[in-house]
């Protein structure tokens, strides 16, 4: 069995203090060489562990200060009808697109139950994967009416946001929506798109978003997981 790295043991130890809150925002931590005593390894071992922290959002490199824990986790709350694009937005990020595909298709089984159209009615096909901070984050896959947005194909460049785009450029109004959340873990394809290792686990959520007149987007999302969450606000009985 192949030996872990030692910088990745020292990776993964950061990490599960900054998520579990023993590194909270905006503290810094460690100095390279308390951390060279902690953990018995060179600075190069730490400065490649740290490397990795900041290449995924977890800390950021102040220079004369140390590294800095960083906010790298976006929470969407489902009580009302937002999009992942906002939440990253609205936590901070900079959230930006990577290989956006617009294209009319017939409408597999899936997406026509969903729509309530027949099979093979044509529908508008979005392909992107959001990035936050430049680190892809999300693989989404949205089906629309027509009706809804008729010349979508000709704005591929034009939005981030799909659902502000939408409400803005073709005035449409989001009345209710279901949303499916469930467990999965990377193919090999989702790996290499989002820089995560085969397996690892995802969000997948499923969406039935309509305006007044019916179900108009069937949306299919696959998240990282240990960057982002959904959390729903309950009460009583």
């Amino acid at each position: 069995m192949a030996q872990v790295p030692r910088y990745k043991i020292v990776y993964d130890i950061l990490k599960g203090k900054i998520k579990e809150g023993t590194y909270a925002v905006g503290s810094l931590l460690p100095t390279e060489s308390e951390m060279e005593r902690q953990f018995d390894v060179s600075r190069t071992t730490i400065r490649r562990a740290i490397g990795l922290l900041s290449a995924e959002g977890y800390v950021k490199v102040v220079q004369g200060r140390g590294s800095q824990v960083q906010d790298a986790f976006a929470t969407q709350k489902l009580n009302n009808i937002s999009s992942v694009t906002e939440t990253l937005s609205q936590k901070g990020f900079t959230v930006s697109t990577q290989s956006k595909c617009i294209e009319k298709e017939p409408a597999p089984d899936c997406v026509a139950e969903a729509l309530q159209v027949p099979t093979g009615t044509p529908v508008f096909k979005l392909q992107r994967v959001q990035c936050a901070d430049g680190i892809p984050i999300a693989i989404m896959c949205n089906y629309l009416k027509i009706s809804c947005a008729p010349d979508l194909d000709k704005h591929v460049d034009s939005f981030t946001s799909l659902y502000l785009f939408l409400e803005q450029h073709y005035h449409v109004i989001f009345k209710d929506a279901w949303e499916y959340l469930s467990a999965g873990a990377a193919s090999f394809y989702e790996a290499q798109i989002l820089g995560v290792p085969t397996g690892a686990p995802l969000l997948c959520s499923k969406r039935i978003t309509s305006n007044e007149t019916g179900p108009f987007e069937y949306g299919v999302i696959k998240l990282v997981a240990d960057k982002y969450e959904y959390s729903i606000y309950l009460v009583g009985r």
